[in-house]
């Protein structure tokens, strides 16, 4: 699929979660959980669209605690998520066991998928959602900074922003 076309369907999903009096969730891990919460914040904010992210330290560490690490956000998602919700997954590698994990509670709860993901191109995460993104780098850098600008580029395309005077 064309990114276009995949940053439109992306940009229905969410709206669509909003004006149905949903939410879109963020999860991701170190650099992406930075992105996770800057995404949250700018789409609830400016966006106008409910969001949150998934990375506050009491909740991670009592679920890690109590569960093991890798379901610190597919608790969270059978906690706080309900069908009709999307949930982004962020992952540079699209291997990460607590994302993968939060994609399947997602997946059985009845909430749509769009993953962000890069390195390897049959990384596992690339194919689980409804909207796949994928940046072909194995640099964490490039990764993550590509991962930024295409949310960000998402949520500025569905404020109506074109980035022209």
């Amino acid at each position: 699929v064309q990114t276009g076309i995949a940053i439109e369907r992306a940009i229905g999903l969410i709206r669509g979660a909003a004006t149905d009096g949903r939410k879109t969730m963020f999860i991701g891990n170190g650099g992406s959980a930075a992105i996770a919460s800057h995404m949250a914040i700018d789409f609830s904010k400016n966006g106008k669209m409910p969001a949150m992210a998934f990375n506050d330290a009491s909740a991670l560490t009592c679920l890690g605690n109590d569960n093991g690490f890798e379901t610190v956000f597919a608790g969270q998602i059978d906690m706080l998520g309900r069908r009709g919700d999307v949930l982004v997954a962020i992952s540079s590698s699209g291997e990460s066991p607590n994302i993968l994990n939060g994609v399947k509670a997602a997946a059985a709860r009845g909430i749509a998928v769009v993953t962000v993901s890069g390195f390897a191109p049959g990384n596992r995460l690339r194919g689980l959602g409804a909207v796949n993104f994928y940046v072909p780098s194995r640099e964490y850098g490039f990764v993550e900074i590509s991962s930024q600008a295409l949310l960000h580029a998402m949520l500025d395309l569905a404020m109506g922003w074109t980035g022209v005077p």
